[in-house]
Formats: C-alpha cells, structure tokens, sequence
C-alpha cells in the first residue's frame, strides 16, 4: 500500500512537471508569442522578421511531439491510478499557469523580449527589447512612426 502512495505522489509530480514543462510553452507560444508577433506584422511588416514565426511554430511541433511521447508512455506503462495521479497533477500545474501566460503578465512579456529580440532589425529596438526597457520599446516605435500599441501596460 505505501509503494501506490509513493507511485501516486510520484507520478503527480511527473504530470504536474509535464505540464509545467510542455503545456506552459504551448501556451506561451499561442497565448503571447503568436498574437504579439502579429499585431508586430500589422502595425509595419519589417517591424520584426519572418524567421519569428518560423521559430514559434518549431516550437509548437516539438513540444507537441515531446509532450505526446511523454503522455504516451504515461498512458502505456501506468496503472489506472497512476495515470489519475499524473492527470491530476498536470491539471493542477495547468490552472496555476493559466493567468501567468497571458501578454499583460510582466514576466511573459519580459520572455517574449528575451526570446524575439534576435528578430527585430532595428538596432535600437533589438537593443531595447534585450534589456526588457519599455519606455526605450515605446521612444523607438514612436521615432520609427509606428504605433507601440503591442505593448502591454503593466500595472505598478
């Protein structure tokens, strides 16, 4: 009986590291990085490059392969209870994640910089996308006489 609790309690935390690790990125990726990159391509076509796209769909393809070759084998090899455990735990990690994926969130915006910074050709906003400096984002959108309306406003 005390190894199902330890199986349970592991396999828990294994379904809650999945999704942490795989469901978290497929969020970010059609949550923040998909929409900002497009309201990028609207406001000025070579305001960021098409490699950004290219780059977030990659991303896509291989967290839903890992992501699916991990519950696959969850599925497979797991008793019953075992897989319940891993559900629950990869339920509970999702709905922690939720608020924390969205553009608005500091820190996802803060990733999204740090990710698509490399994409951006202009010198000065690629500068200011690194360092995460918004105000700077904002200056230089507006020199370029584009809108920095992608740009979330944050709350202090």
């Amino acid at each position: 009986m005390e190894m199902k609790f330890l199986w349970g309690g592991a396999l828990f935390l294994l379904g809650w590291l999945w999704s942490y690790l795989f469901i978290r990125q497929l969020m970010f990726n059609f949550l923040t990085a998909y929409p900002l990159i497009k309201k990028m391509h609207a406001l000025n076509e070579e305001l960021i490059a098409p490699g950004a796209s290219r780059y977030t769909t990659v991303s896509v393809i291989v967290n839903i392969i890992f992501a699916g070759l991990t519950l696959f084998l969850a599925i497979h090899f797991c008793k019953t209870y075992q897989i319940i455990c891993f559900a629950a735990g990869a339920v509970l990690a999702f709905v922690m994640l939720i608020p924390r994926t969205k553009p608005g969130f500091p820190a996802c915006f803060d990733i999204f910089c740090s990710g698509y910074y490399r994409f951006v050709p202009d010198d000065e906003l690629r500068t200011a996308m690194y360092n995460k400096k918004l105000g700077e984002m904002k200056s230089r959108l507006k020199a370029m006489g584009v809108s920095g309306t992608f740009i979330p406003e944050f709350k202090s």
